[in-house]
């Protein structure tokens, strides 16, 4: 079991899903930095400044103790809430790697796209009428 174990792992095909995950863990790190540090304070000073992060509706009350009224606090402090401002961003985030993948997969598909087949010699018509040339000059 142990070999068949060491084989599986051995495979190709294993290691580079290995590499994959561990490379789009790392990408989408990047997309998550440029959709939270860039692109969304961007949307937010379109829309007069909103932040969206910070957008949220409490939906329990918060607890003795607790004077924080930002989202992450709230969060953190176990207040029940409605974070649509998150979900806003975890939203443009996917849309962005979404496209940034479709971009990679296309250029993949165009770089490794097979050049055209070499012509596959005559058509059956084009024999046919060069055996009846021959039979004709006999």
């Amino acid at each position: 079991m142990l070999g068949e174990f060491r084989e599986f792992i051995a495979r190709g095909n294993v290691i580079d899903l290995a590499v994959g995950v561990i490379i789009g863990g790392a990408f989408a790190t990047i997309t998550k930095s440029l959709t939270e540090d860039i692109i969304m304070p961007v949307v937010g000073a379109l829309f007069g400044g909103v932040d969206f992060s910070n957008m949220f509706i409490r939906l329990g009350p918060v607890p003795d103790g607790v004077t924080a009224t930002d989202y992450a606090a709230l969060k953190e402090a176990g207040v029940a809430m409605f974070g649509y401002g998150a979900f806003i961003t975890a939203t443009i985030n996917f849309l962005i790697l979404a496209f940034i993948i479709f971009l990679l997969v296309r250029t993949v598909n165009r770089v490794v796209r097979k050049a055209p087949d070499a012509p596959a010699g005559p058509t059956e018509v084009e024999i046919l009428a060069e055996i009846r040339d021959e039979l004709r000059k006999k």
